[in-house]
């Protein structure tokens, strides 16, 4: 896990290099930015294993850099906030970011949420091909095809599929599904899930016409159901 390069995108001079020190100290390599309109050109050009991203930037909103990263890079992003409500977090996670950490924070915690991202996106286990249906997600690759067609999933979207192909049918509570993604006790708002689920769906939706694959059970959960008598997709799609 180490070697990898952090990027922290951070305005306040004194908080990146506390998370500097902590994560070299952890084996990373480390590089800061201050404002957020230099963001995007940055990861296209030195892509990171893992963004640390703040919200409040000069020049670009953290919102909209994750925003924009997402259009062209699949990189974990940790969304680090000082706002106080929940509506911002669901919106960093609706726009891709893996996790979020609000302000003021332990410099270890951050450590240990990164190596838990950096786990789901490159586990250290070999893994093994799971498929139902269509739909074959290979773990080793850290590759999800339906119908041959390839979709791109963000690390948390990725697992959250793996945990509810093993096990097609059963209903898994939110708080289930989270403790499973995020691979540490989770102190935060459970229905984040929900805006993992909500990017999952969206990106399957179109190799499964007029079908609700994944369903939400009043009061407890999601399950993941899937029907044999979709369009089938022949193009590659990246």
């Amino acid at each position: 896990m180490s070697g990898k390069t952090i990027l922290i995108v951070e305005d306040e001079l004194k908080i990146a290099q506390v998370l500097r020190d902590y994560l070299e100290k952890a084996g990373y390599a480390t590089n800061c930015l201050s404002r957020g309109d230099t963001v995007p050109a940055h990861v296209q050009k030195n892509p990171p294993g893992l963004i640390l991203l703040d919200l409040m930037l000069p020049g670009m909103d953290g919102t909209e850099v994750c925003r924009e990263i997402r259009k062209f890079s699949n990189v974990p992003i940790i969304i680090i906030t000082a706002r106080v409500e929940e509506l911002d977090r669901i919106i960093g996670l609706e726009l891709g970011a893996d996790d979020y950490i609000c302000k003021p924070f332990s410099p270890r915690e951050v450590v240990a949420r990164v190596k838990a991202v950096l786990r789901r996106a490159s586990p250290d286990v070999p893994g093994k091909a799971l498929v139902l249906g269509p739909i074959r997600l290979d773990e080793d690759l850290h590759q999800v095809l339906i119908y041959d067609n390839t979709i791109t999933l963000t690390p948390s979207e990725h697992e959250l599929l793996k945990i509810m192909i093993s096990q097609p049918g059963r209903v898994f509570s939110r708080s289930e599904l989270i403790g499973q993604i995020q691979g540490y006790d989770f102190e935060g708002y459970e229905r984040t899930i929900d805006s993992h689920i909500k990017n999952l769906r969206k990106k399957m939706a179109e190799f499964f016409p007029n079908q609700d694959i994944i369903r939400a059970v009043y009061g407890i959960g999601y399950k993941l159901v899937v029907q044999h008598d979709p369009v089938e997709k022949t193009s590659q799609r990246v």
